[in-house]
């Protein structure tokens, strides 16, 4: 198979993933928000992005999986105020040097763990999840703290997730693996900040 079909295949397959659906909580994904937030040596961009969709398994008001989609296409530059830079700017990020949306139009993140932190006290983070998020068709594990709410009407989420972008074939302005960058590098980290609510 040649490296073109192998492409085709993996974005078919994240299309694909992006449709099927858990048997449980809906994610109202018009109430629910995230943002981004990356950095380089000469200052910082910031951001938010739509859910196309999600869910989330509770049982006995205990989060036991889940599932949220993000649609790539959407991604919003907020800090730059003129119109031709910031447009500028999110066609860069949406292009195959950064998140290659044509062909990737969604990121994936899915819960295999989720285990109540005991000792949390009111409004302090008190999950630990573990899961593994799909950018560009590649999927790592990650782990984060979580502050789950499930006392209201609507429960809800929200904590901060920080990824590796060169883990997912995103290295352009990497120091990791380009010299002489000095103070136009970018790095590695990025960090997702989310508040999600069911329906």
């Amino acid at each position: 198979m040649n490296m073109k079909k192998y492409l085709t295949l993996i974005a078919m397959s994240t299309l694909l993933l992006s449709q099927v659906a858990l048997a449980g909580t809906p994610i109202d994904v018009t109430r629910s928000k995230v943002e981004w937030l990356g950095e380089k040596v000469m200052g910082q961009h910031n951001g938010n992005l739509q859910l196309k969709k999600g869910e989330v398994e509770i049982e006995n008001r205990t989060l036991v999986a889940g599932r949220l989609v993000f649609d790539m296409k959407s991604i919003n530059v907020l800090d730059i105020k003129d119109p031709k830079k910031k447009g500028n700017l999110e066609k860069h990020l949406k292009d195959d040097a950064f998140f290659g949306v044509t062909q990737y139009p969604f990121a994936i993140f899915e819960i295999t763990s989720a285990v109540s932190i005991q000792k949390a006290g009111p409004g302090e983070e008190n999950y630990e999840i573990k899961g593994e998020l799909t950018i560009k068709g590649i999927t790592h594990a990650v782990s984060f703290k979580t502050l789950v709410d499930m006392k209201s009407k609507h429960s809800s989420a929200s904590g901060k997730i920080i990824v590796d972008r060169t883990l997912y074939g995103i290295r352009y302005g990497s120091g990791k693996f380009f010299d002489g960058l000095g103070d136009k590098a970018i790095y590695d980290d990025f960090v997702i900040s989310f508040d999600v609510l069911t329906k």
